[in-house]
């Protein structure tokens, strides 16, 4: 039997509050009137008590009847019984009983050094702990003190940081011109800003136009003149070749095919353009110089001008808004200043500080005593550990001595003194054995008692949280309070505010605003009525009137101005016949070439009048080429002047082409945008007005909400007090001093329990080592049969 409560028998073992029992206590039965009726009378605290009191009666009537019987065994040997005669009777058995007798003592030995190890190391244990307790309290004083010194200063950051949330509100609100002006601009544009860009980019290709018809009708104009005067130095000198022919010489047959031939090809010395049957473009120019006498293009940068002004003219229409929301943040922050005075975490943690300092006082005045008396205790648990350590030695000693001293070939009578000396030690351990085992006995069932219980009703329940259910039964700890800790802070009894609950957030490291559910006495959601803030400042919002209806893109002037220069006419001049015209050469034939024949045919005439006129007809073809068609023909093929009036006849081709559509389609996109910003730009400034509105309110909902979570869930983080909860009872009480005191009383009671077969396994092998008086003799009888008489030894023992 082991002072273990895991090692008692089933019928005997107490069960833990943990475990469900047949039995399930019910309040409604107990008909008592005290208000400690029902869980401290329940069946399973009961039953488990039961256990402790048959272990408690066991240990006492071995307190009681060890004294009893080692004065009866001690009378018993002095008169020669119980093993006291110094005889020995011999046995056939005798060395095997010697032995089992000496390995079973050893065993018990050993058992019982165990349980002295374990006495050794639990008051140690105990007294290291106790030393170590000055340093724990310290360190959770400081952290509560910590939490309630730091808890105000966290409420003040908060509450403060209104400021800053303010000064983003009241920067957007000065910069409203950019945010909801900006934003309605923005909301626009894709739908002005192209017409205004295609206007302006009309307005750009009138005058464009203007150039182009200039550059083409100036060309034209000398190309004709050009072309004139060309086509006149060749009618003079085909008139001349014609007279010239005529001559009498081109009657004679030789000199006739010449002139003939000659004849023939003076068809090819006309002009080859028809450019003086170009029209002019004079009518176009007119028309294109009356558009330009209306400047379209400031009429545009007008438009431009007034929708790029939203944003100022919202500015300018909000100015009494923003003054009312300002009005309406200042308001607020007023309230949530008042608001740090009114939340009662403050008032909640004050009341602790006077226990923390009485708990601090009592702690520094009782210290020392408690560790004076620890100090008594660890002396105590050293002497009860060193008797029985001093017993264990003798029957050590005695076993070494009388195994190594034994000398089987001795006689009971002659045993050496080594094995004596054994035999000695053996009742030496014996006898202090019953002298002191009753006083060991006492100090196992004192700690058994103490350390049993608290471990089962406090410690294990403390773990596994069934005490706080106990402190939380209704009525318990005041008759008239249902809820003894709801009344306690809250003054309603009536609130389901419970030890375990408040331990469990304070575990979680929750704040002590939702632990102890002081929304009961003061309601931060209500105070803080963030919905009600947030309707009046969008209420603000709402009541915003920005008026900008009378946006005008384009006006009267400025449509009719891109009417005209659709109706201008540029658009009906057939510019292919231009081109055509231009890539043309100024001759049929290439004079040089002609010259160069009809020098050549004239060669071949005889000298005379008519060869000399045909050479001198050559030679003003020749002067012709190079003085008029040439530069001609760098004008209209090969130099700069036809490249540019080639661009600027396909660019007015290019632009002229579909102009009415086109004008037509920029007038109705213009008539689309002026009817957009008439119609519907109210609701654009209704979206934008709300979505600023909800940017400012967005700021302070944020922060509310944020005040409303620091102060519930995060100001005030109680795990200091769930901490120095757990450090009382958990660490101090159950492992500092409890773990300690059972394993005590588990090591000595072991130790102590195998001391009863320690007395009879020593009593017994003490036969075997000690020197006897008297001995068994064995003779042969006459008859032959063997027997023995009692011989006395001379010795003195």
């Amino acid at each position: 039997m082991v002072w273990n409560l895991n090692c008692l028998p089933p019928t005997m073992r107490p069960k833990t509050l943990t475990k469900p029992g047949p039995s399930v206590f019910s309040f409604k039965s107990c008909k008592c009137s005290s208000k400690w009726c029902s869980p401290i009378l329940s069946p399973k605290i009961i039953y488990y008590e039961i256990g402790i009191i048959i272990c408690a009666v066991l240990g006492l009537l071995f307190v009681i009847l060890m004294p009893l019987v080692g004065f009866c065994f001690g009378l018993c040997r002095c008169c020669n019984k119980c093993g006291g005669e110094m005889h020995q009777r011999q046995k056939k058995n005798g060395a095997f009983l010697r032995k089992y007798f000496t390995v079973s003592l050893l065993v018990i030995c050993i058992f019982i050094s165990v349980g002295i190890i374990y006495g050794f190391v639990a008051n140690h244990h105990l007294r290291t702990r106790i030393e170590k307790t000055r340093k724990l309290a310290e360190s959770n004083l400081k952290d509560l003190r910590t939490l309630l010194i730091g808890t105000p200063a966290q409420i003040n950051y908060v509450l403060s940081q209104y400021a800053s949330t303010k000064e983003k509100a009241f920067s957007d609100l000065d910069n409203i011109k950019s945010l909801l002006g900006g934003g309605i601009h923005d909301q626009l544009r894709p739908k002005v800003i192209p017409v205004l860009d295609d206007i302006k980019a009309m307005a750009e290709a009138i005058k464009e136009t203007r150039e182009a018809l200039l550059n083409v009708n100036n060309t034209l104009k000398e190309l004709k003149m050009s072309t004139a005067q060309l086509n006149t130095s060749l009618s003079d000198v085909k008139r001349n070749l014609e007279q010239s022919l005529n001559d009498p010489m081109c009657s004679v047959p030789p000199v006739a095919t010449t002139c003939n031939n000659i004849r023939m090809s003076l068809g090819q010395l006309d002009d080859n353009t028809n450019l003086g049957q170009l029209p002019s473009l004079d009518k176009q120019i007119d028309n294109i110089n009356n558009v330009l006498q209306t400047d379209l293009s400031s009429l545009v940068q007008k438009g431009y001008k007034s929708f790029n002004d939203i944003p100022e003219m919202v500015q300018n229409q909000t100015t009494d808004i923003v003054s009312d929301v300002k009005r309406t943040l200042n308001s607020l922050g007023s309230d949530i200043e008042n608001m740090s005075e009114q939340i009662p975490i403050q008032d909640k943690l004050s009341d602790f500080i006077g226990y923390i300092n009485d708990t601090e006082t009592y702690i520094h005045r009782n210290l020392p005593t408690l560790e004076e008396y620890d100090s008594y205790r660890w002396l105590g648990g050293l002497i009860v550990c060193c008797l029985l350590t001093l017993i264990v030695v003798f029957y050590y000693l005695g076993l070494m001595c009388g195994t190594f001293g034994y000398d089987r070939h001795a006689t009971p009578t002659r045993r050496g003194c080594v094995s004596n000396t054994g035999g000695i030690f053996l009742m030496v351990g014996v006898g202090i054995s019953f002298l002191f085992c009753w006083i060991l006995m006492t100090i196992v069932v004192l700690t058994f008692v103490i350390g049993g219980n608290m471990e089962k009703l406090v410690c294990e329940p403390y773990q596994n949280r069934k005490l706080f259910q106990i402190l939380d039964t209704p009525y318990l700890l005041n008759e008239n309070w249902k809820y003894y800790l709801s009344g306690m802070v809250l003054d309603k009894p009536d609130i389901n505010l419970t030890f375990e609950q408040v331990y469990s957030d304070c575990k979680e490291n929750k704040g002590i605003y939702s632990t102890l559910k002081l929304e009961n006495t003061y309601n931060i959601s209500e105070h803080l009525n963030i919905q009600e803030h947030a309707r009046n400042l969008s209420n603000d919002f709402k009541n915003m009137n920005v008026n900008i209806d009378n946006i005008v893109l384009l006006d009267a002037a400025g449509r009719k101005n891109l009417m005209d220069f659709s109706s201008s006419g540029v658009d009906t001049i057939d510019y292919n016949v231009y081109l055509a015209e231009m890539g043309k050469t100024p001759t049929k034939v290439n004079l040089l070439s002609f010259a160069d024949d009809l020098d050549t045919k004239a060669n071949n005439l005889p000298q005379g009048s008519l060869k000399q006129s045909l050479k001198n007809n050559a030679q003003n073809l020749k002067t012709i080429h190079h003085g008029q068609v040439m530069p001609l023909e760098q004008s209209m093929k090969y130099g700069k002047a036809r490249s540019t009036i080639n661009q600027s006849i396909k660019e007015l081709q290019h632009k002229s082409s579909g102009l009415r559509v086109k004008v037509a389609n920029i007038l109705s996109s213009l008539d689309s945008a002026q009817d957009f910003l008439q119609t519907r730009i109210s609701s654009v400034i209704v979206k934008e007005s709300s979505k600023y509105g909800n940017m400012i309110i967005g700021y302070f909902e944020h922060y509310l909400q944020w005040v409303k979570i620091s102060i519930t869930e995060q100001i005030a983080a109680c795990k200091p007090v769930a901490t120095a909860l757990d450090s009382a009872v958990d660490v101090f009480l159950c492992s500092y001093i409890i773990d300690p005191m059972n394993l005590f009383w588990f090591g000595i009671g072991k130790a102590t329990i195998f001391l009863l077969p320690a007395i009879i396994f020593a009593v017994k092998l003490a036969k075997y080592y000690r020197r006897m008086d008297s001995e068994d003799v064995y003779d042969d009888m006459e008859n032959g049969n063997i027997g023995f008489h009692r011989h006395h030894s001379t010795q003195t023992v």
